[in-house]
Protein backbone atom coordinates (compact mmCIF):
# COMPACT_ATOMS: atom_id res chain seq x y z
CA UNK A 1 0.00 0.00 0.00
CA UNK A 2 1.41 3.22 -1.14
CA UNK A 3 2.33 5.52 2.25
CA UNK A 4 3.07 9.10 3.21
CA UNK A 5 5.89 10.23 5.63
CA UNK A 6 7.67 13.45 6.76
CA UNK A 7 11.57 14.20 7.50
CA UNK A 8 12.89 16.19 10.65
CA UNK A 9 16.02 17.72 9.10
CA UNK A 10 18.98 18.07 11.14
CA UNK A 11 20.11 20.82 8.96
CA UNK A 12 17.17 22.94 9.78
CA UNK A 13 16.18 21.69 13.24
CA UNK A 14 18.23 21.58 16.17
CA UNK A 15 17.36 18.50 18.84
CA UNK A 16 16.02 21.40 21.22
CA UNK A 17 13.14 21.05 18.50
CA UNK A 18 13.12 17.97 17.89
CA UNK A 19 10.52 17.09 20.78
CA UNK A 20 7.92 19.55 19.92
CA UNK A 21 8.22 18.15 16.07
CA UNK A 22 7.83 14.61 17.33
CA UNK A 23 4.69 15.64 18.92
CA UNK A 24 3.03 18.10 16.04
CA UNK A 25 3.84 14.63 14.13
CA UNK A 26 1.63 12.44 16.22
CA UNK A 27 -1.17 14.72 16.87
CA UNK A 28 -1.39 15.53 13.73
CA UNK A 29 -1.86 12.03 12.35
CA UNK A 30 1.13 11.93 10.56
CA UNK A 31 1.62 8.36 9.71
CA UNK A 32 5.69 7.70 9.45
CA UNK A 33 8.58 10.48 10.76
CA UNK A 34 12.02 10.11 9.55
CA UNK A 35 15.29 11.23 10.15
CA UNK A 36 19.07 10.33 9.12
CA UNK A 37 22.46 10.09 10.99
CA UNK A 38 24.92 12.50 9.82
CA UNK A 39 28.39 13.29 11.26
CA UNK A 40 28.62 14.86 13.53
CA UNK A 41 24.56 15.73 14.08
CA UNK A 42 21.90 13.51 15.76
CA UNK A 43 22.83 9.99 17.21
CA UNK A 44 20.30 7.84 15.72
CA UNK A 45 18.97 5.44 18.06
CA UNK A 46 18.96 7.61 20.70
CA UNK A 47 16.84 9.80 19.05
CA UNK A 48 14.62 7.41 17.98
CA UNK A 49 14.25 5.65 20.96
CA UNK A 50 13.15 9.33 22.26
CA UNK A 51 10.53 9.82 19.73
CA UNK A 52 8.96 6.44 20.31
CA UNK A 53 8.63 7.23 24.13
CA UNK A 54 7.43 10.13 23.93
CA UNK A 55 4.94 9.05 21.25
CA UNK A 56 1.86 6.39 21.06
CA UNK A 57 1.44 5.42 17.18
CA UNK A 58 3.57 7.32 15.36
CA UNK A 59 6.50 4.88 13.42
CA UNK A 60 10.06 6.00 12.97
CA UNK A 61 12.18 5.68 9.99
CA UNK A 62 16.19 6.16 9.90
CA UNK A 63 17.11 6.36 6.68
CA UNK A 64 19.87 6.17 7.71
CA UNK A 65 22.87 5.14 10.21
CA UNK A 66 26.01 4.79 8.64
CA UNK A 67 27.64 1.13 8.68
CA UNK A 68 31.02 1.83 9.53
CA UNK A 69 30.46 3.70 12.32
CA UNK A 70 29.57 0.63 15.04
CA UNK A 71 29.78 -2.80 14.74
CA UNK A 72 27.05 -4.85 13.12
CA UNK A 73 26.64 -6.62 16.15
CA UNK A 74 25.93 -3.30 18.41
CA UNK A 75 23.40 -2.15 15.79
CA UNK A 76 21.47 -5.41 16.00
CA UNK A 77 21.52 -4.87 19.40
CA UNK A 78 20.29 -0.96 19.66
CA UNK A 79 17.66 -2.02 16.39
CA UNK A 80 16.44 -5.35 18.42
CA UNK A 81 15.89 -3.49 22.51
CA UNK A 82 14.10 -0.48 20.35
CA UNK A 83 11.54 -2.78 18.49
CA UNK A 84 11.28 -5.04 21.99
CA UNK A 85 10.09 -1.87 23.63
CA UNK A 86 8.09 -0.66 20.72
CA UNK A 87 7.10 -3.70 18.61
CA UNK A 88 6.71 -2.14 15.11
CA UNK A 89 6.87 0.84 14.99
CA UNK A 90 10.79 0.96 14.29
CA UNK A 91 11.76 1.40 10.35
CA UNK A 92 15.57 0.71 10.75
CA UNK A 93 18.24 1.82 8.02
CA UNK A 94 21.89 1.56 7.24
CA UNK A 95 24.34 2.86 4.49
CA UNK A 96 27.88 3.03 3.49
CA UNK A 97 28.13 6.87 4.59
CA UNK A 98 29.52 9.81 3.38
CA UNK A 99 33.11 8.94 2.54
CA UNK A 100 34.89 11.99 3.80
CA UNK A 101 32.97 11.48 7.17
CA UNK A 102 33.92 7.89 7.46
CA UNK A 103 37.49 9.10 6.48
CA UNK A 104 37.30 11.73 9.73
CA UNK A 105 36.55 9.29 12.16
CA UNK A 106 39.20 6.29 10.86
CA UNK A 107 36.16 4.33 9.50
CA UNK A 108 36.02 4.80 5.87
CA UNK A 109 36.32 1.01 3.87
CA UNK A 110 38.14 0.07 0.76
CA UNK A 111 34.65 -1.27 -0.50
CA UNK A 112 31.23 -0.18 0.87
CA UNK A 113 29.66 -2.36 -1.60
CA UNK A 114 31.45 -5.66 0.09
CA UNK A 115 30.62 -3.83 3.55
CA UNK A 116 27.31 -3.96 2.36
CA UNK A 117 27.12 -7.48 1.20
CA UNK A 118 28.54 -8.98 4.71
CA UNK A 119 26.67 -6.45 7.01
CA UNK A 120 23.47 -6.16 5.53
CA UNK A 121 22.88 -10.27 5.66
CA UNK A 122 24.42 -10.41 9.37
CA UNK A 123 22.20 -7.51 10.56
CA UNK A 124 18.75 -9.16 9.03
CA UNK A 125 20.35 -13.09 10.57
CA UNK A 126 20.95 -10.92 13.89
CA UNK A 127 17.39 -9.83 14.38
CA UNK A 128 16.11 -12.93 12.90
CA UNK A 129 17.42 -14.69 16.37
CA UNK A 130 20.19 -16.35 14.42
CA UNK A 131 23.37 -17.62 15.88
CA UNK A 132 26.27 -16.37 12.93
CA UNK A 133 29.84 -16.40 12.91
CA UNK A 134 31.17 -14.98 9.63
CA UNK A 135 34.64 -14.45 8.65
CA UNK A 136 34.12 -11.49 6.18
CA UNK A 137 36.79 -8.74 5.00
CA UNK A 138 34.54 -6.35 7.29
CA UNK A 139 32.04 -7.92 9.56
CA UNK A 140 33.80 -11.28 12.01
CA UNK A 141 31.72 -12.68 14.22
CA UNK A 142 32.37 -16.10 16.08
CA UNK A 143 29.07 -17.33 17.63
CA UNK A 144 27.33 -14.44 17.85
CA UNK A 145 23.33 -14.46 18.79
CA UNK A 146 21.10 -11.89 20.63
CA UNK A 147 19.88 -12.79 24.04
CA UNK A 148 16.80 -11.17 23.36
CA UNK A 149 16.06 -10.58 19.41
CA UNK A 150 13.05 -9.10 18.19
CA UNK A 151 9.62 -11.22 18.59
CA UNK A 152 9.18 -10.28 14.58
CA UNK A 153 11.73 -8.53 13.04
CA UNK A 154 12.00 -5.20 11.88
CA UNK A 155 12.05 -4.23 7.51
CA UNK A 156 15.90 -3.30 7.47
CA UNK A 157 16.56 -0.77 4.78
CA UNK A 158 19.84 0.35 2.87
CA UNK A 159 20.22 3.23 1.28
CA UNK A 160 21.21 2.93 -2.50
CA UNK A 161 22.22 5.29 -5.58
CA UNK A 162 24.01 3.95 -8.19
CA UNK A 163 23.42 1.13 -10.03
CA UNK A 164 25.47 -1.51 -8.06
CA UNK A 165 24.21 -0.19 -4.93
CA UNK A 166 20.83 -0.39 -6.30
CA UNK A 167 20.64 -4.04 -7.19
CA UNK A 168 22.76 -4.77 -3.95
CA UNK A 169 20.03 -3.56 -1.97
CA UNK A 170 17.49 -5.73 -3.70
CA UNK A 171 19.58 -8.39 -3.29
CA UNK A 172 19.98 -8.52 0.69
CA UNK A 173 17.93 -5.77 2.30
CA UNK A 174 14.18 -5.52 2.83
CA UNK A 175 14.04 -2.32 1.43
CA UNK A 176 15.69 0.36 0.04
CA UNK A 177 15.69 4.31 1.22
CA UNK A 178 16.24 6.56 -2.31
CA UNK A 179 17.36 10.33 -1.89
CA UNK A 180 15.62 13.42 -3.07
CA UNK A 181 15.92 15.39 -5.95
CA UNK A 182 15.55 12.72 -8.66
CA UNK A 183 12.65 12.52 -11.05
CA UNK A 184 9.79 9.96 -11.65
CA UNK A 185 11.19 8.56 -14.41
CA UNK A 186 14.96 8.35 -12.82
CA UNK A 187 13.24 6.60 -9.40
CA UNK A 188 11.44 4.09 -11.97
CA UNK A 189 14.63 2.93 -13.22
CA UNK A 190 15.89 3.19 -9.69
CA UNK A 191 13.21 0.36 -8.64
CA UNK A 192 12.81 -1.82 -11.36
CA UNK A 193 16.96 -2.49 -11.02
CA UNK A 194 16.06 -3.38 -7.36
CA UNK A 195 12.70 -5.66 -8.39
CA UNK A 196 15.01 -6.92 -11.03
CA UNK A 197 17.81 -7.63 -8.79
CA UNK A 198 15.89 -9.26 -5.98
CA UNK A 199 14.05 -11.45 -8.47
CA UNK A 200 17.62 -12.77 -9.91
CA UNK A 201 18.71 -13.85 -5.62
CA UNK A 202 15.18 -15.70 -5.33
CA UNK A 203 14.02 -13.32 -3.02
CA UNK A 204 10.10 -13.10 -3.68
CA UNK A 205 9.27 -11.64 -0.86
CA UNK A 206 7.82 -7.73 -1.16
CA UNK A 207 10.76 -4.91 -0.91
CA UNK A 208 9.53 -1.45 0.08
CA UNK A 209 10.63 1.57 -1.39
CA UNK A 210 10.79 4.78 0.13
CA UNK A 211 12.11 7.91 -1.30
CA UNK A 212 12.75 11.45 -0.07
CA UNK A 213 11.03 14.23 -1.92
CA UNK A 214 11.33 18.17 -2.12
CA UNK A 215 7.84 19.12 -1.07
CA UNK A 216 6.48 23.07 0.19
CA UNK A 217 3.20 24.26 1.18
CA UNK A 218 2.26 27.53 1.59
CA UNK A 219 3.06 31.14 0.23
CA UNK A 220 5.68 30.90 -2.18
CA UNK A 221 5.71 27.12 -2.53
CA UNK A 222 6.69 26.89 -5.91
CA UNK A 223 9.42 28.79 -5.73
CA UNK A 224 10.93 26.99 -2.50
CA UNK A 225 10.75 23.99 -3.36
CA UNK A 226 12.40 24.63 -6.58
CA UNK A 227 14.80 26.82 -5.29
CA UNK A 228 15.62 23.60 -3.26
CA UNK A 229 16.21 20.90 -6.27
CA UNK A 230 18.83 23.40 -7.23
CA UNK A 231 20.17 23.68 -11.04
CA UNK A 232 19.13 20.33 -12.01
CA UNK A 233 17.48 19.58 -15.29
CA UNK A 234 13.54 19.38 -15.11
CA UNK A 235 13.68 20.84 -11.29
CA UNK A 236 9.76 20.94 -11.75
CA UNK A 237 9.79 16.93 -11.91
CA UNK A 238 11.84 16.59 -9.02
CA UNK A 239 9.66 18.28 -5.82
CA UNK A 240 6.17 18.70 -5.09
CA UNK A 241 4.29 21.77 -3.88
CA UNK A 242 1.06 23.38 -3.11
CA UNK A 243 -1.95 22.68 -1.48
CA UNK A 244 -2.33 18.94 0.72
CA UNK A 245 -4.22 17.91 -2.54
CA UNK A 246 -1.97 19.26 -5.12
CA UNK A 247 0.70 17.63 -3.24
CA UNK A 248 -0.96 14.18 -3.16
CA UNK A 249 -2.28 14.36 -6.59
CA UNK A 250 1.54 14.96 -7.56
CA UNK A 251 2.89 11.94 -5.61
CA UNK A 252 0.76 9.34 -7.87
CA UNK A 253 3.77 9.90 -10.25
CA UNK A 254 6.33 8.38 -7.70
CA UNK A 255 3.99 5.91 -6.98
CA UNK A 256 3.54 4.79 -10.55
CA UNK A 257 7.12 4.75 -10.89
CA UNK A 258 7.21 1.91 -8.46
CA UNK A 259 7.91 4.00 -4.93
CA UNK A 260 5.87 2.58 -1.98
CA UNK A 261 6.27 4.98 0.64
CA UNK A 262 6.52 9.05 -0.35
CA UNK A 263 8.93 10.87 2.54
CA UNK A 264 8.06 14.29 2.24
CA UNK A 265 11.68 16.84 3.02
CA UNK A 266 11.04 20.27 3.88
CA UNK A 267 12.30 22.47 1.11
CA UNK A 268 13.24 25.00 3.70
CA UNK A 269 13.64 25.81 7.80
CA UNK A 270 9.80 26.95 8.40
CA UNK A 271 6.75 26.52 11.43
CA UNK A 272 7.66 22.37 11.39
CA UNK A 273 4.04 21.59 13.28
CA UNK A 274 2.55 23.50 9.96
CA UNK A 275 4.27 20.82 7.96
CA UNK A 276 3.58 17.85 9.61
CA UNK A 277 -0.25 19.33 9.70
CA UNK A 278 -0.08 19.60 5.98
CA UNK A 279 1.87 16.39 5.43
CA UNK A 280 -0.42 14.67 7.62
CA UNK A 281 -3.71 15.75 5.20
CA UNK A 282 -1.63 14.81 2.25
CA UNK A 283 -1.47 10.38 3.83
CA UNK A 284 -5.20 11.20 4.40
CA UNK A 285 -6.07 11.75 0.78
CA UNK A 286 -3.85 8.89 -0.65
CA UNK A 287 -4.97 6.82 1.79
CA UNK A 288 -8.57 7.50 0.26
CA UNK A 289 -7.78 7.32 -2.79
CA UNK A 290 -6.04 3.52 -2.75
CA UNK A 291 -8.57 2.51 -0.20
Amino acid sequence: MTRIGAIFNPYTHTPEEFRAAVLAAESEGLPELWIWEDCFRQSAFATVGAALAWTEALRIGIGIAPMPLRNVAATAMEIATVERLFPGRLLPGVGHGVLDWMGQVGARVASPLTLMREYVPALRGLLAGDELSVDGRYVTLRDVRLNDPPVTPPVVYTAAEGPKTLRLSGEVADGTVLDSGHTAGEYAIATAAIREARAAAGRGDGHDIVAYVVTAFGADAEARALADVGDKPEPEERALWGDPAEVAAGAQRFFDAGVDDLVLLPSSRGDIAEFYRAAAEVSRIVRGSTA
